[in-house]
């Protein structure tokens, strides 16, 4: 993990939340603050984010993700299982931290649901969809 500047990680990481995870199926809608995206749900324009598509095998498109997120800076994998993986984003400077999720639906063939949110503060200043747009980019090139 990179570290942040001395006595920052500790101000600015907050706590893991204890709603995130696949429920029924889906991963949590986001909160009103705007530092988050999601693409299931009923969200509006503001929280609504396309899912990610793969084709092919499932495993192997889990292993591609994973890979790709390991080589993110400030990224680590928390939690991975044969249709879910979350990892947390840690900002370079200041030490905040997001969390991201990805739910490979299986009934929903060749879909990767995704979820970014900001743990602290209103706005990320578009950081969580910046973020899943380049995995995307990253991921099907």
């Amino acid at each position: 993990m990179i570290a942040a500047l001395p006595g920052f990680k500790a101000l600015f990481s907050g706590s893991r939340p204890a709603n995130i995870g696949v429920n029924e199926g889906r991963l949590t809608a986001c909160p009103q603050s705007p530092n988050c995206v999601v693409s299931q749900g009923d969200e509006d324009a503001e929280h609504a984010i396309a899912p990610l598509s793969y084709d092919g095998d499932l495993a192997a498109a889990v292993e591609r993700l994973r890979t790709l997120i390991e080589a993110q800076a400030g990224s680590e994998i928390i939690e991975q299982t044969d249709t879910y993986l979350y990892a947390e984003f840690t900002s370079k400077l200041m030490g905040f931290v997001d969390d991201v999720e990805f739910y490979f639906a299986p009934e929903e063939s060749g879909t990767i649901h995704v979820r970014s949110a900001s743990r602290l503060g209103q706005s990320d200043l578009g950081v969580n969809r910046k973020r899943i747009e380049a995995i995307r980019s990253a991921f099907s090139a």
